[in-house]
């Protein structure tokens, strides 16, 4: 009597195929993220077709001088200048201002129509595009600042005298608010929250930036949210009226992603989850249609910047929308999609054990020139951090907020001096440029970074000097 096999516990799960570099490639996005991934694909070898398509019409240009140098730098800062991209050089077929409107995905290859009625099927297809200011409905009138005819139209109008009423206190509206009142310009700012950027920063560390806004000559109101914009000014929820001749909106953004809604898994921000090397999981939406692709399918679909929520070593999930993630993340997506290094999603202790080099991974990265500070933000920030500070904030020199995992274990670590060791799961620099470097190479690292707390505090040493 034969024996019969032994009944599976476990269904198997999909293994997707070793794909072959692919031939041909789409790049959806012609901003800092797009232009990099179309150098880095060209630097490591791929000789094959490639397609850039950009929305707004213009060759690539690094945004954050947009605020941040509005009148310093009135021109755009063209990455063919700026980081010698020159991606008409690089790609085969660029089309500027003809945006992606729809996305089709098969196991065999991919093909992206745009919004001229072309069709352009690939191997293989990088996201790119980037993000979209918020505007809420019923601000039609409200202004906005995200492209260079944004900027453009702004500097313009921004004149001495003029009353403008910035409704947000997040990284743009701070940047343009300093500018605006360095020229003159009569400026309110309203912001929903207890303090200024306590969405990316957290109140405790918020708190210290708002007296920033009256040594720059600007009026701030927190706590207070907006009910209606109008042309002429804007009503707050306790009825008050603050005229104005500009009204921007600066409350943030969201990935430009809603043309993939329904083909892709994207998550409640418009975000699609990648693993560590860019390549799309599938796994944000399992019971939306568009989260059950086949595994060829996902392999044939990349992102990089703000549309992708990128796995990192030490800090998990890394939300797009940093800057250092459109200028660092495309090289790693590309030398995987070409096979340059072998497993790159995998785990560095795995890939050590394996005698594999390890990849190189960037902490997030913000900086922000705003009301006359420098800021250098390094890491993941939440609200589940404890957040200490080093030096003195109201002393009006250079500070920073250190914010630390909260520990759970009952038997904390310490040095052999005794000091409690902690770690860092982000640091905020203000006004210390000359350490931005040092402290992202230590935040660069591939494990967590911990360090001999009451050393780190000292704000006379240096914070490379209490690392353990």
């Amino acid at each position: 009597m034969p024996l019969r096999p032994a009944p599976r516990r476990f269904p198997a799960l999909p293994v997707a195929p070793a794909p072959e570099p692919p031939r041909s490639v789409i790049v959806v996005g012609a901003g800092l993220a797009g232009a990099q991934t179309v150098a880095a694909l060209r630097e490591h070898g791929f000789d094959g077709r490639l397609t850039l398509l950009g929305a707004e019409g213009v060759p690539p240009y690094d945004r954050p001088p947009l605020s941040k140098e509005m009148f310093t730098r009135p021109e755009p800062v063209w990455l063919s200048d700026d980081l010698g991209v020159d991606v008409a050089k690089l790609a085969d077929d660029v089309r500027f201002g003809d945006s992606a409107v729809a996305l089709e995905t098969s196991p065999e290859a991919v093909a992206v129509r745009s919004a001229s009625g072309a069709r352009v099927e690939a191997d293989a297809v990088v996201l790119a595009m980037g993000s979209a200011p918020v505007r809420p409905a019923g601000w039609e009138s409200a202004w906005t600042l995200h492209t260079a005819d944004d900027a453009a139209r702004l500097r313009a109008a921004l004149r001495p005298g003029l009353r403008l009423v910035v409704v947000g206190a997040g990284w743009i509206g701070a940047e343009i608010a300093g500018v605006a009142a360095g020229r003159g310009v009569r400026v309110t700012v309203v912001e929903a929250a207890a303090t200024p950027l306590e969405r990316q920063l957290g109140a405790a560390v918020g708190t210290h930036l708002a007296p920033w806004y009256e040594a720059a000559g600007v009026r701030l109101i927190t706590g207070s949210s907006v009910a209606r914009v109008q042309p002429d000014g804007v009503v707050l929820e306790d009825g008050e009226r603050l005229p104005a001749d500009v009204v921007l909106a600066a409350v943030g953004a969201r990935p430009a992603s809603g043309w993939l809604v329904g083909t892709l898994p994207l998550d409640a921000t418009g975000r699609l989850r990648v693993d560590a090397s860019g390549r799309l999981t599938g796994h944000a939406s399992p019971t939306d249609p568009a989260g059950r692709l086949a595994p060829a399918t996902l392999a044939r679909v990349w992102a990089v910047g703000d549309v992708a929520v990128r796995e990192h070593p030490v800090f998990g999930p890394v939300p797009g929308g940093h800057w250092s993630a459109a200028l660092h993340d495309p090289e790693v997506t590309a030398r995987a999609m070409l096979g340059r290094d072998a497993s790159p999603a995998d785990p560095e202790e795995l890939r050590a054990r394996l005698g594999l080099a390890p990849i190189p991974r960037h902490a997030p990265y913000v900086f922000s020139r705003q009301l006359g500070h420098d800021l250098a933000l390094l890491g993941l920030p939440s609200a589940a951090d404890d957040v200490v500070l080093r030096g003195d904030p109201a002393a009006g020199g250079p500070w920073a907020a250190l914010y630390l995992e909260r520990a759970l274990d009952r038997h904390p670590l310490t040095t052999p001096e005794g000091h409690p060791v902690a770690t860092v799961r982000a640091v905020l620099l203000v006004d210390t440029p000359r350490e931005v470097g040092a402290v992202r190479r230590l935040m660069n690292g591939g494990a967590p970074l911990r360090v001999d707390l009451p050393r780190a505090l000292d704000p006379t040493a240096r914070l490379r000097d209490a690392t353990l």
